[in-house]
């Protein structure tokens, strides 16, 4: 997991695990991260291979391909193979644009 911190940390971006604390939230661009499910490879009752999933949540105010891409630069430089969706939160005004994928526990 340390190498998702280090991306976050290269972006340059405030970040925070699930949320940031109430009042705390900084202004856009920021990122949450978390890592909702295992997606376990197991047999005969034992874990062969760990799989976390792994989701990195970009929060814009505006349409923002520059971050997007940097983001997206720093995802492909360390192999990890993303599924990308987009949506408009009204009641945040913001834009979330969510990077998912799994890697190795």
């Amino acid at each position: 997991m340390d190498k998702i911190i280090q991306i976050l940390e290269e972006l340059g971006l405030p970040f925070a695990y699930d949320h940031f604390a109430e009042g705390e939230g900084p202004d856009p661009p920021f990122i949450c991260f978390r890592y909702p499910n295992s997606d376990n490879f197991a047999a005969d009752g034992a874990v062969y291979f760990s799989i976390t999933e792994t989701d990195i949540e970009l929060y814009t105010d505006r349409k923002d391909p520059e971050t997007e891409k940097k983001l997206e630069d720093l995802l492909v430089k360390n192999d990890i193979f993303f599924d990308k969706t987009e949506t408009w939160i009204e009641s945040e005004k913001l834009y979330e644009v969510l990077y998912s994928f799994e890697q190795e526990a």
